[in-house]
């Protein structure tokens, strides 16, 4: 295909080092880890410990066993809001949040009657972390925030958030399914209790990878129960991590792909990588002088967003208020200004979407190795 900027749904291409741990794997290992004690279940063991190591030092964090995989970063979004997440508690979230977040949230809000509370963003869609501070209440459980947003592409105050999280004790947890792999993401200088990303983005791993790191004392309980491999006849889940967390067969292979995806990242170094994310130039000009093209966010993002034609109010349907009818396509304005690949897609922001008294524009990621 020509050029790529799908990149906000999944990152391709892939490092080549990435497919080949995978079919090197599956052809010449393919043991499950903690299973057994022969030679290649043990080589299963490392390529899984080593992976682990490799993920906390992208995100300095030391502490290995807290490192937990999971299939994607939505499965690890539920595993930390539904561990944490008590009848009747109040939470607190941002305006920007993807369906992982905010459909999670609504269904614990009808099943176990939880509050929430949603930050408003400004008109450039940046939080003030100041207006956090109005929302919180004694029985306040959990703030999580997106860090980056893939219809907008603004970055939210992290470490700031995570400051006044910590000063009234309130777990922080992050979705860094846009940010993971393209900015710097520290959880300790950050101020994130859990960080919950993807493999398969800006990490440059497989699909069907993803995990949580756990940098908290505080009580998840498990999602899931069942075989871990040890501690067999013990009835219930072991209290003890990754076994806490993570339960089944894991995806070795998918993480023995994600391993060398970190191996690269570490090797180009993630501040280059965010420098060769932005527009040169010249591509630059030429988006802003296409009169079809409106340039809504550009620098200091992750991605820039392009609308066709005008912004249209909506009043063709009170059931989809957001239906695209743009005065031209999107992907026809875009190849004019020397950009391809161009998704049409809806966007899993519902509160975004409820807000808005305008059709959404279609978003574009440029990722450029």
């Amino acid at each position: 295909m020509g050029i790529y900027l799908d990149n906000a749904a999944t990152s391709f291409p892939k490092p080549k080092e990435v497919a080949t741990a995978v079919y090197d794997f599956m052809v010449n290992n393919g043991t499950s880890s903690g299973r057994g004690s022969y030679k290649k279940a043990m080589q299963s063991d490392y390529i899984v410990y080593e992976c682990r190591k490799l993920i906390g030092k992208l995100f300095n964090f030391d502490n290995p066993k807290k490192v937990i995989f999971t299939s994607n970063v939505t499965d690890s979004l539920n595993i930390a809001m539904r561990g944490i997440l008590k009848e009747n508690d109040h939470v607190i979230t941002s305006s920007l949040e993807h369906n992982a977040v905010w459909r999670c949230l609504k269904t614990l809000e009808r099943d176990i009657n939880i509050k929430i509370d949603t930050v408003e963003c400004s008109k450039d869609g940046i939080t003030n972390q100041q207006d956090i501070k109005k929302y919180i209440k004694k029985d306040t459980a959990l703030i999580v925030f997106t860090q980056a947003s893939n219809v907008l592409g603004t970055i939210q105050p992290i470490r700031e958030i995570g400051a006044i999280a910590r000063e009234h004790n309130i777990p922080f947890l992050v979705d860094s399914a846009q940010s993971a792999g393209a900015m710097k993401i520290d959880v300790k200088e950050d101020n994130i209790d859990i960080l919950a990303f993807t493999g398969h983005k800006s990490l440059l791993g497989p699909m069907g990878t993803g995990g949580l790191i756990i940098n908290t004392d505080i009580d998840i309980k498990p999602l899931k129960a069942g075989g871990t491999g040890g501690d067999s006849a013990y009835e219930y889940q072991p209290d003890y991590y990754p076994n806490h967390l993570e339960t089944g067969t894991s995806n070795v292979s998918g993480i023995a792909g994600l391993r060398e995806a970190i191996k690269f990242l570490n090797k180009e170094g993630i501040e280059n990588i965010h420098n060769k994310q932005k527009m040169n130039k010249k591509r630059e000009n030429n988006v802003k002088n296409n009169k079809s093209i409106t340039l809504f966010s550009l620098s200091y993002t992750l991605l820039f967003i392009l609308q066709a034609g005008r912004l249209h109010p909506d009043k063709s349907s009170s059931r989809d208020p957001v239906y695209p009818a743009p005065d031209i396509h999107l992907s026809d304005a875009s190849d004019q200004a020397g950009l391809g690949g161009v998704r049409r897609k809806r966007h899993s922001y519902p509160v975004l979407l409820r807000k808005s008294r305008h059709r959404l524009p279609e978003v574009l990621r440029t990722y450029h190795r």
